[in-house]
């Protein structure tokens, strides 16, 4: 039996259309975190045909080297960093390099993070913390590491933080519910704090996203996707990336501390389980309506 693989090709991540004109980011430094796969490699890839130049890191270096070449067939310069954003020191030397390399950083895409589907009260400290840390935590290190250089450069920049579409609450990732909405109100908060520095930071939360990604969820969780909003299909990487470079773009030079939610309506209707329905809340679950009565 054949294994479904999810997410876009190369073919597709080369020519894909895209609404922004192909010098968009010309002379921009852009990092994109955890750009290996999924997400954060359609992100990068949507940058480096619209001009940038990158610096993207994650933890596999294998799936680094791979991105990276297939990033620099686009004609600008890719930096690749094999780190933990858990861990401050390597964050902050990650940042130090890309300057020394490239002279400035104009842009930041905090993508890395993970989850593992599981029901909350089979959570282990263990579990728990490693979302946490790497979700909350590590985006809040890169966030400090390229704020401080900035403001030490009085130089402007942009962040876009990816979060989640948390705003019905996230059963089944409970863990990573919880991390995605600290990032969401850190974001808020320090955009206050950073306005006068000229530094934009904002969130781009995906809905049920197509990504390589999905492939960690168990067969019964990802059938549910197509349920998960009233158009009644998954998205795909291609609208986060596209996403991440509106907010980027001089389109949201005046947009700060905001959230664009990219979930085809499931903030409002949907029904997304990433381990599978519990039979309670089948419809027509007979236990379900008897409770009600």
């Amino acid at each position: 039996m054949s294994v479904r693989s999810f997410g876009f090709s190369e073919t597709q991540l080369r020519e894909n259309p895209t609404v922004f004109k192909s010098n968009l980011f010309a002379g921009q430094v852009v990092v994109v975190s955890g750009a290996g796969s999924g997400l954060g490699r359609a992100i990068a890839a949507l940058f480096a045909r619209l001009g940038a130049d990158l610096a993207i890191c994650g933890r596999n270096a294998e799936k680094l080297e791979a991105a990276a070449t297939f990033l620099e067939s686009f004609g600008g310069q890719v930096m690749i960093a094999q780190l933990n954003i858990r861990d401050t020191e390597q964050v902050n030397g990650f940042i130090d390099d890309i300057h020394a390399r490239f002279g400035q950083l104009d842009i930041l895409v905090n993508n890395a993070g993970g989850q593992f589907p599981q029901a909350a009260l089979d959570y282990t400290s263990k579990g728990w913390n490693a979302v946490i840390d790497t979700n909350l935590n590590g985006t809040w290190w890169m966030m400090q590491a390229a704020a401080r250089k900035w403001v030490e450069q009085k130089r402007p920049g942009a962040i876009v933080n990816i979060t989640a579409d948390i705003w019905r609450g996230m059963p089944g990732i409970a863990h990573t519910g919880a991390a995605r909405a600290g990032v969401t109100y850190l974001s808020k908060s320090v955009a206050v704090e950073w306005a006068p520095y000229d530094i934009r930071v904002n969130c781009v939360a995906p809905g049920c996203c197509e990504s390589t990604g999905f492939a960690h969820y168990p067969p019964e969780g990802s059938a549910t996707f197509k349920d998960s909003n009233p158009m009644r299909r998954a998205g795909d990487e291609w609208d986060i990336a596209e996403a991440v470079a509106y907010m980027s773009a001089p389109s949201g030079k005046f947009i700060t501390g905001e959230v664009l939610t990219v979930d085809g309506g499931q903030q409002m209707w949907g029904d997304p389980w990433p381990t599978g329905r519990p039979e309670y809340f089948e419809p027509d679950n007979p236990r379900a309506r008897q409770s009600q009565e």
